[in-house]
């Protein structure tokens, strides 16, 4: 796939705050493009210069091969879903859906059959598009929006945390079906959320954001399984991180077998309790001190006299685990990640 949307050295100020500082990034035509970080880390002033809402101090926005950064919203093949939808409340399915056709001076009967075709891509029931979008769900409402941006057929589709005020029943429904919407479509999404399962569920890849700056951008497994630091490597979910010094792991008071310095980085699904003879790069005693159904798995979380680690195990695997144990755990190194910072 080709660079379809690209920024090169953007920064952007709000008085003395630095928004963004010297972002540069490429997304390929026909992906599904995350773009995560704590409040305040830039993601959604970056997506807004994207979109053309907000114009960049410095730097340059590319639209394959045009500049497109003086280019306002509503002249660029783009389309934004904003978190409050923007829905005209005081019309019907159909006249939302419509109305970017209706603006084009599209004639109502071709308007009409355009609208039902984006209802069927979204999954709305025909009968809905003559109701007021005030009488429907919360979810329902988010497939109207959906078809309203398809109606205007972008190439690029901005979403602004549309899920963020669901429920959780259906923001899960929804994760699954704009995924699938993606792949009906081929269009191009760019996507910003606080919810790490969101990016993880919905991604081909996400961007990392930190004060500003994108600190990693990668696949879903890469950035879960190989993160590029510290912050990465929390921000995206529980795992236990070690120091290196002086050729120890400190909290563990045990030799590193890498040799090396810096932080060892592991997932909660690595750590495993040893049976007798069960090998492991790195081993140490814990006592069991408490256990966290999650489900389909388990989360325990392991004293070690120095410091609480958390361990993952499938709800199957868990019989032998015994809160106020004490027990051999371990990992490998091959499932850890060596950290700089």
């Amino acid at each position: 796939m080709g660079t379809i949307l690209s920024t090169r050295a953007v920064s952007k100020r709000f008085g003395d705050v630095i928004a963004l500082d010297d972002v540069s990034l490429e997304i390929r035509e026909g992906e599904f493009f995350t773009i995560v970080g704590p409040s305040g880390s830039g993601k959604s002033t970056l997506l807004r210069i994207l979109a053309g809402l907000e114009t960049p101090a410095a730097g340059r926005v590319r639209l394959r091969d045009t500049d497109i950064t003086d280019v306002p919203a509503n002249r660029r093949p783009t389309c934004m879903v904003f978190q409050n939808l923007a829905l005209f409340s005081h019309r019907t399915v159909g006249e939302n859906i419509e109305f970017s056709q209706k603006m084009k001076g599209v004639p109502p009967h071709e308007r009409r059959e355009h609208a039902l075709d984006m209802m069927r891509i979204v999954r709305l029931p025909e009968s809905y598009y003559g109701r007021r979008v005030t009488h429907c769900s919360g979810g329902e409402q988010q497939r109207v929006a959906l078809a309203r941006a398809l109606a205007s057929d972008p190439e690029i589709l901005f979403f602004d945390e549309p899920l963020s005020s669901i429920d959780y029943r259906l923001r899960k429904i929804l994760e699954v079906e704009m995924k699938d919407l993606h792949r009906r479509t081929g269009k191009t999404f760019v996507y910003i959320t606080h919810s790490l399962e969101e990016a993880m569920v919905m991604s081909d890849r996400i961007a990392i954001m930190k004060a500003g700056r994108i600190v990693q951008t990668g696949t879903p497994t890469d950035i879960y399984y190989r993160p590029a630091n510290r912050f990465v490597a929390e921000f995206m979910g529980e795992v236990n991180v070690f120091e290196l010094a002086n050729g120890q792991i400190a909290e563990l008071g045990i030799a590193a077998p890498t040799g090396a310095t810096g932080y060892l980085a592991v997932r909660p699904e690595f750590l495993r309790k040893l049976n007798d003879g069960e090998r492991a790069d790195v081993r140490f005693p814990a006592t069991v001190a408490n256990d966290y159904m999650l489900g389909s798995r388990t989360h325990y979380h392991l004293d070690t006299g120095k410091r609480i680690l958390v361990a993952e195990v499938a709800a199957g695997q868990a019989a032998e685990i015994i809160v106020g144990a004490k027990a051999e755990w371990g990992f490998d190194l091959s499932d850890a990640a060596l950290l700089d910072e």
